[in-house]
């Protein structure tokens, strides 16, 4: 089959359907956890996460937001990663879907430092809260590009530290790679919205443009494995 990969795909995923609820949603937001820990998506993040609190004492506090939170895997994992090193984190988990929301704190009994609010971005809600880090992975691809430009703009006014984005690779082998690994996973949800994903993702061609736009003098943008970009944006 053909794949159009000169621009971002219009397709709606069927996660994009925030009213969702049920079984199968559930198993496919704990296989896509599955799939961005063992593909290294995880690390990702974390890596930019790292970069961007380096210098700050252990002892002060930083907030920090989810964008698109899923089961909350990410937040839990960055808990981890800050009671290991003593650091002082506020962590808030953001998703539109209200089952989804409601199974992350499930998830997240053990972790006092998250919590979780069901709130669309922008929101005035999501306005009003203060925060220093914004995480994002596999969240912007799911926007057009006014959406991505617009949400970035109010973001990076109020971040005090910055943001990390982990995002697709629109790539040929991207998708092939995709394929290959879902032959083991027979969920029909994470097959069709996995391919639509990346034909969602970016060229890092876009996401300079976007860099260009917004007036981002501090920010990079690195490839990484498994056909990922991580755009690292620090505060100005």
């Amino acid at each position: 089959m053909f794949l159009d990969l000169k621009n971002r795909s219009s397709q709606t995923e069927i996660m994009d359907d925030f009213s969702m609820e049920g079984d199968l949603l559930q198993r496919t937001l704990d296989q896509i956890a599955w799939i961005n820990k063992w593909l290294g998506g995880n690390r990702v993040t974390i890596d930019g996460l790292e970069k961007l609190w380096q210098d700050i004492p252990l002892a002060q506090e930083i907030t920090i937001v989810d964008l698109g939170c899923g089961n909350g895997d990410m937040l839990r994992v960055v808990a981890d990663l800050a009671r290991e090193k003593g650091r002082n984190v506020e962590l808030i988990g953001i998703d539109a879907n209200k089952f989804t929301i409601d199974y992350a704190r499930k998830l997240s009994i053990d972790y006092q430092e998250i919590r979780y609010l069901q709130e669309f971005v922008p929101s005035e809600v999501f306005s009003n809260l203060d925060y220093d880090i914004v995480l994002s992975t596999l969240f912007f691809h799911h926007f057009t590009d006014k959406e991505i430009l617009a949400s970035l703009t109010a973001i990076t006014s109020k971040a005090k530290i910055g943001l990390v984005i982990n995002d697709l690779h629109r790539n040929e082998w991207a998708v092939f790679l995709f394929k290959l690994l879902t032959i083991f996973i027979p969920n029909p949800m994470v097959r069709k919205d996995g391919v639509i994903s990346i034909l969602r993702g970016f060229k890092k061609s876009e996401l300079r443009k976007y860099a260009h736009l917004l007036g981002l003098e501090n920010s990079e943008i690195c490839w990484k494995w498994a056909f990922r970009y991580q755009w690292l944006i620090r505060s100005n």
